[in-house]
């Protein structure tokens, strides 16, 4: 018999809690669960996970890049990695063969359990479920600038001064956002649109470790908020309730919001290399988000707008698909309205407006049918979407449904879209 099957060796698939800056999207993207968390550490289960490497390419940070030869019975629990503050080593041949593993053995993928595969069986027998995590892509669009990333990972951040604090929301609202601008001085830090920083809020949790770092989009283009100058723009919604309504302070957003000119802050990153606008001419973009989802797009729309300005930029055309409770939450309103129409398609989705019925960014994309046909049928087209992970299934459904109508088959176009990097899923 194979050793390495007698012996149960696998190749363990560990986050690591020095890097992993706790964004969630490796647990949101595991199309097996098999990824899950607490309040320190993101963690993988060995006796889940199928090593089908759906996660790998979308973590920004690249903390989940790591494997251990382990035997299947001193696999590494979940419980055990929840306490980590840092990867254990990988055990050395001699403890690897008093483990009863041969040298040179290799390692089999992990071994289901018998109910895992009674349920996978009885999967296996119902009607697929719509996974529209599936159709995101994981490369850039061909023609996007080239992406720094991990410049300043967590363990050596950079600090940058704030040189802004705007609430870009209406006044008088319990729902609050801002538009920070940090500038980083004479350390470089180069970003481009739809990449992300880490900022590091000070003190330490309940069982008293540092804080870890928060995940923010840019919200600025790649030659900065004020043209010519190192800095960038953030979109921070203040936290004051979960999702389920139930209220809580959300430590980073709220020390962010409440941040002074002149204050000084811990910044990791940049991240995210994927997630990039495209560049070459007549290239079309759609984008399509709610409430701080709209950062990259505001990125992406000012790019395009100030090489419109200078001449050059042979424009493709720019559709926007924008969602809020109500106008007067939805952030950067009043500039949205000063944009030329000739150079944006504005579309907006308020769902709480008193006296209206709710409408949401897919209702809207289902109205505008025969437009995102036509873009769905030019492989020019890129689609953006960012927001919370509630809206991203509504989303691509709706998607879906514009190409069957317009006799186009989705298997072949979601495809395409995929593996050409035109269609963009960062949802939280």
């Amino acid at each position: 018999m194979d050793m390495a099957v007698e012996a149960g060796v696998i190749k363990q698939h560990l986050i690591d809690p020095e890097i992993c800056i706790r964004c969630n999207t490796c647990e949101a993207t595991c199309p097996v669960n098999a990824i899950t968390h607490d309040d320190n550490n993101y963690v993988v289960r060995a006796d889940v996970c199928n090593g089908c490497m759906a996660c790998i390419s979308p973590c920004p940070t690249g903390s989940i890049d790591n494997w251990r030869t382990m035997p299947l019975v001193r696999a590494y629990s979940i419980e055990e990695q929840f306490t980590w503050e840092s990867l254990p080593a990988e055990l050395s041949p001699e403890e690897l063969e008093a483990a009863g593993v041969s040298a040179g053995a290799e390692a089999a993928p992990p071994a289901q359990t018998q109910a895992q595969a009674q349920t996978q069986a009885a999967v296996e027998t119902l009607e697929p479920a719509f996974n529209s995590a599936q159709y995101g892509a994981t490369v850039p669009p061909w023609s996007a600038a080239h992406a720094y990333t991990n410049l300043f990972p967590p363990k050596t951040p950079t600090t940058a001064t704030v040189v802004g604090n705007f609430n870009c929301t209406e006044a008088g609202f319990d729902s609050e956002t801002h538009h920070i601008v940090l500038d980083f001085g004479v350390v470089p830090f180069p970003v481009l649109e739809g990449q992300s920083i880490g900022i590091v809020p000070p003190g330490t949790d309940a069982i008293g470790k540092r804080h870890h770092a928060r995940q923010y989009s840019v919200a600025s283009p790649r030659n900065g908020e004020r043209p010519g100058y190192n800095n960038v723009s953030l979109t921070v919604k203040r936290v004051t309730e979960d999702h389920e309504g139930t209220p809580v302070r959300g430590v980073c957003s709220n020390y962010v919001c409440d941040l002074k000119v002149g204050d000084t802050v811990q910044v990791v990153g940049p991240f995210g290399a994927s997630f990039l606008m495209p560049n070459h001419p007549k290239s079309h973009i759609v984008m399509i988000c709610t409430g701080t989802g709209s950062a990259p797009m505001r990125a992406m729309t000012e790019w395009r707008r100030r090489l419109r300005k200078s001449g050059k930029f042979e424009g493709g055309k720019l559709m926007l698909f924008f969602g809020a409770r109500t106008q007067q939450e939805l952030p950067y309103f009043g500039p949205l309205q000063s944009l030329p129409k000739d150079f944006i398609d504005i579309n907006l989705a308020f769902s709480r407006t008193p006296g209206q019925p709710k409408r949401y960014v897919q209702d809207l994309m289902r109205e505008r049918a025969a437009d995102l046909a036509a873009l769905l049928k030019d492989g020019a087209s890129h689609f953006y979407v960012c927001g919370l992970k509630s809206m991203e299934e509504g989303v691509v459904l709706a998607l879906r449904d514009v190409a069957k109508e317009a006799g186009l088959d989705w298997d072949t176009v979601g495809a395409a879209l995929k593996r050409e990097g035109r269609l963009h899923l960062e949802t939280y």
